[in-house]
């Protein structure tokens, strides 16, 4: 029998346009490239100093200043943008707004301005992503590559080999912090250099011996600290794309000698960079040591650059590679697969039915048809903790986990799906007003009560309809009489969705 749960979609065509924007704890970046048989070519490339990472207040939210510096900048960055598939757009936010508590009022802002949805990513899927992004801009070997990217309020540490990421880690320590904690005042001083090396290795000690100078045979710097340290050593004569333990204390020395950064004047940096370069020098020569690194080879890729190559894999359902992160999850908890594909299945029939006669954007059923898909998959992850209140210690998992390929909101809503694929409905508190989440979540409840038995019911003659605050299932005359325990509970699901204001019908045909 064929499976219509999810249709493959079609992969981007060559010339077709992709973008990619980085917002970062420093900069916001947009990167437009053109794919060319299977590799893509820069059209334009856009970056604008933000540096939000250093204006959370004590509360560790956003001020209403950055908050309306990034918001400008992203509706400059959409208006470049009209036009464009949303499915090849992807927006990206790093440490900051992992960090901010206010960061939902900031993303619902921003994706007004942008025009397109932004995602907050863990550090483990931005180090992911920055490697797919360096990568591709290096040749191909068998070397066993370290990667490192300082940004403004993290630094991401990579092994790998080839195309494939096989280690990471996310540290809270970035240029932007680092400048502000140890040089706030703008004084270059050897006890605060020397206070912030002694700092940043302390966190170091938490990467253990993963990352120990035998694992890899090159490491390669990627993006912001990196770059603007090697572009000021290369105008003074040391190696192009090459940063040496020799160039880091020339550079240290050159921020001492003019003590304050309102003197400092050094070809090839620029002013954006000035006010975070002794944080990020401190980071870098921290990891020197702590790494036993000589030479550090400068990437051309980056996070941006990632960002477009996983979109022609997430393109691609045989490649995506949260696919994968799911089946691992569910190897994992000893998930009971056969059943958790049937409900799987049963739950994206139905949400095909209720789907009819909803106007969606292009691409955008599939989307979410994948959400309910993995969370169907998932959906009794916990009960390898305990099956006595599964569904809390499963939300839990996946609230916590940090999965490949996965933002943020994605492994939230997962984790909502997940936590109200049973019970009672008013412990998601949850906005019921996100119809689309509503009908994710009455497909799986109902996929869970018609599988009760554990084999695929038959579903012919079944509608779904949505309108409103109204779901009507119909089922044929013959079933409440043949499947009486099936239809008890479907009578007990209508009542527990009348306590949170909707109604759901069941009738017969």
């Amino acid at each position: 029998m064929q499976n219509n749960l999810i249709n493959l979609p079609v992969i981007p065509a060559d010339k077709t346009l992709l973008a990619a924007i980085d917002l970062g704890s420093n900069s916001f970046r947009l990167e437009i490239g053109r794919l060319d048989s299977g590799h893509i070519q820069r059209v334009e490339y856009l970056k604008e100093a933000v540096r939000q990472g250093g204006d959370l207040d004590e509360n560790r939210n956003l001020t209403a200043e950055s908050m309306e510096r990034g918001i400008r900048c992203l509706a400059r960055f959409g208006e470049r943008l009209q036009g464009f598939d949303p499915s090849h757009v992807r927006a990206v936010a790093t440490q900051t707004l992992r960090e901010a508590n206010n960061r939902d009022v900031f993303i619902k802002l921003a994706k007004k301005a942008l025009g397109f949805d932004v995602e907050v990513i863990s550090g483990v899927e931005e180090a992911r992503l920055i490697y797919k992004g360096v990568s591709r801009f290096l040749p191909q070997s068998n070397e066993r590559r370290l990667v490192i990217d300082i940004g403004g309020r993290s630094t991401e540490f990579i092994l790998g080999q080839g195309f494939t990421s096989q280690h990471t880690a996310s540290l809270h320590v970035g240029s932007v912090a680092w400048s502000l904690k140890h040089f706030g005042s703008g004084e270059y001083t050897e006890n605060a250099f020397t206070r912030a090396e002694i700092a940043a290795e302390s966190i170091f000690d938490t990467l253990g011996t993963h990352f120990n100078h035998t694992q890899w045979d090159i490491a390669y710097g990627a993006s912001g600290t990196v770059g603007a340290v090697a572009d000021v050593l290369v105008q003074y004569g040391r190696p192009v794309n090459t940063i040496t333990k020799e160039g880091l204390y020339w550079l240290r020395d050159e921020l001492l000698r003019t003590k304050h950064v309102d003197k400092l004047r050094l070809l090839g940096l620029k002013e954006d960079r000035k006010p975070v370069i002794a944080g990020g020098l401190s980071i870098l020569i921290g990891i020197f040591d702590f790494l036993k690194i000589e030479t550090l080879n400068v990437a051309q890729g980056a996070l941006r650059h990632g960002l477009l190559y996983d979109m022609l894999a997430r393109d691609n359902e045989m490649v995506d590679l949260r696919n994968a992160s799911v089946q691992r999850l569910a190897r994992k908890f000893d998930v009971d697969e056969p059943h958790a594909k049937t409900v799987a299945d049963v739950a994206g029939k139905l949400f095909e039915k209720i789907s009819e006669n909803i106007h969606f954007a292009a691409g955008e059923q599939q989307v979410h048809a994948r959400k309910l898909h993995w969370a169907s998959l998932l959906h009794e992850i916990g009960c390898a903790v305990s099956p006595i209140d599964a569904n809390l210690h499963g939300a839990y998992i996946l609230e916590h986990t940090e999965p490949a390929g996965f933002s943020q909101s994605e492994l939230h809503c997962l984790s909502l799906l997940t936590l109200g694929y049973k019970g009672k409905l008013k412990r998601l508190e949850t906005d019921f007003s996100d119809r689309i989440f509503v009908m994710q979540l009455v497909c799986l409840r109902l996929a869970v009560i018609l599988c009760h038995a554990r084999q695929m019911p038959n579903l012919r003659g079944f509608q779904l309809h949505f309108k409103q605050n109204s779901i009507q299932l119909i089922i044929p005359k013959y079933w409440p009489e043949k499947f009486p325990q099936s239809y008890y509970l479907l009578d007990e699901e209508t009542i527990a969705w009348q306590k949170i204001n909707w109604h759901l019908e069941i009738s017969n045909i």
